[in-house]
């Protein structure tokens, strides 16, 4: 196959951190040549093999983090205000243009397993693919229902499956590349339920784990002080675990409050890595079936997860917030033809980027309604002049009954970030339904890298903060959202601009 023409093998997670990730946490911390970034929580050598012969990228982050707006995000290359994937009951509209479509009319032969979670249905269902099965809504780890189109193609049908979900998924992957024609470029597109709450394991990783105690992260204890009340008042604590569901099991008596979430960590921890090595096998076959066919030269390997994840940092779990496990996304590039082995890259790179570097790498046109920026000048380890060196994130919904958490948007740049809570449900209008005010916080992520302090009204910081609110009106401006009133009357207020 020529070079020109490359396949594509993109595998997506749902909800898998990086620091989840052999790859990530055997990582130097900055200014530290020898300590690791993190505590290694688990080993994920097949992962690790993506790594080692391609580009990890320790920058990387949606643009919203929760699931069906960031998918939205990846297949379109739009943000979320543009594509109308808001929230997780804003479905995409399936006559979207995305990168899936435009391979497909190029020529590639493409192909859909796994979650969707983009709505299903006449309007929802994927399109831009050959063939595709994929799981209704959040799906099941066992024995899973799953859809397919009908051979009519009008409408789908539902297929029952016997087995677990990781496993089938990665079976349907491996079946259609037995089917494809050999002398066409492909791009499959592998999505995984996993580590999805309510993390359950396979049968043969249940007992992973059990004679060993998995390392709590430096931030366990974190009892938000200083932060924003609405930060404070969210429901993502390890005691807002339920025992049966999440836990699997009665909180033992008589422990202690300190004791209980030692308990809950443990539980919680050690179930979400088991569903990931899981993950990790099925890339292992993936990866074997490139190499027996010799054609891992001419395939792009792509892993990632819908959005980042607290694994117990801050006390929580879950993911929605602008705070770095949520926002940040793992992402592994292997491409021998382009990437150098073991090459690492800290530029930003976002969700909405996925789309264009997809279509470049393919040589098909990028569409000017693609908001991202194509990676493939970084995967040949270039960066240009002009590179990013902010981000700007919005999460749209403001407590869905659950978890409590705040609307909010933000900028991110590679030394600071600002957080503006404007914590109304319904987005620009300034008719706020929410009791909550707004609220800004600052993080000094070089001082701060756990983002354990807010800033925001320290004499020191007044210079920072206003620079980054002027990146951020100009990061809205150049995406073409809108700011909110309310939460900008607070601003000037708190720094006195008004």
């Amino acid at each position: 196959m020529a070079a020109s023409r490359p396949n594509l093998l993109f595998i997506m997670s749902d909800d898998h951190a990086a620091h989840a990730i052999s790859a990530y946490t055997s990582a130097a911390a900055p200014g530290g040549p020898a300590e690791p970034a993190r505590p290694r929580i688990n080993h994920t050598p097949n992962l690790d093999r993506i790594a080692d012969g391609g580009m990890r990228f320790d920058s990387c982050f949606c643009t919203n983090s929760i699931c069906t707006p960031s998918r939205a995000s990846v297949l379109t290359g739009t943000y979320n205000h543009v594509n109308g994937v808001t929230t997780l009951v804003t479905p995409m509209d399936n006559t979207l243009d995305t990168f899936p479509k435009r391979l497909q009319a190029a020529g590639y032969q493409t192909a859909l397993f796994g979650k969707w979670h983009l709505g299903h249905g006449p309007e929802h269902d994927p399109t831009g693919f050959d063939r595709w099965r994929i799981l209704p809504g959040q799906g099941h780890y066992h024995n899973p229902v799953m859809l397919q189109p009908r051979p009519d193609d009008r409408g789908h049908t539902i297929v029952e499956r016997g087995g677990y979900v990781t496993d089938l998924i990665t079976d349907d992957a491996l079946g259609w590349l037995d089917t494809r024609d050999p002398d066409r470029p492909f791009a499959l597109l592998v999505h995984h339920k996993a580590p999805h709450r309510s993390w359950e394991p396979s049968r043969r990783h249940f007992t992973l784990f059990d004679d060993i105690d998995i390392p709590e992260p430096a931030t366990l204890w974190d009892d938000h002080e200083g932060r924003a009340e609405v930060v404070q008042a969210i429901r993502m604590r390890l005691m807002d675990l339920d025992p049966v569901v999440d836990l699997k099991a009665s909180v033992p008596p008589g422990l202690s409050e300190d004791e209980e979430i030692r308990w809950r960590y443990q539980r919680y921890i050690k179930d979400y890595l088991r569903t990931i090595a899981s993950i990790d096998d099925g890339v292992g076959r993936l990866l074997d079936r490139l190499d027996d066919e010799g054609i891992a030269d001419d395939t792009i390997v792509v892993y990632t997860s819908d959005q980042g994840f607290f694994l117990g940092d801050h006390g929580w779990f879950d993911k929605r917030m602008m705070y770095e496990e949520s926002v940040a996304m793992p992402l592994l590039v292997r491409y021998p033809r382009m990437v150098a082995a073991g090459s690492v890259c800290d530029e930003i790179a976002l969700n909405v980027d996925f789309a264009p570097t997809f279509l470049e790498l393919a040589g098909v046109e990028v569409p000017d309604e693609i908001q991202g920026t194509s990676l493939s000048p970084l995967l040949r380890g270039e960066t240009p002049a002009d590179w990013q060196q902010s981000m700007y994130y919005r999460y749209w919904m403001h407590d869905d009954g659950i978890h409590r958490v705040p609307a909010h948007y933000g900028v991110r740049t590679r030394a600071h970030k600002l957080i503006g809570y404007y914590n109304d449900p319904l987005g620009q209008t300034g008719a706020r339904e929410s009791g909550d005010p707004p609220e800004w916080e600052l993080f000094d992520l070089v001082a701060d890298p756990h983002e354990l302090h807010n800033v925001i009204e320290q004499p020191d910081y007044r210079d920072v903060a206003l620079e980054l609110h002027a990146e951020l009106q100009r990061l809205q401006a150049e995406v073409g959202d809108l700011p909110h009133p309310a939460a900008e009357a607070e601003f000037s207020r708190l720094l006195s601009v008004g």
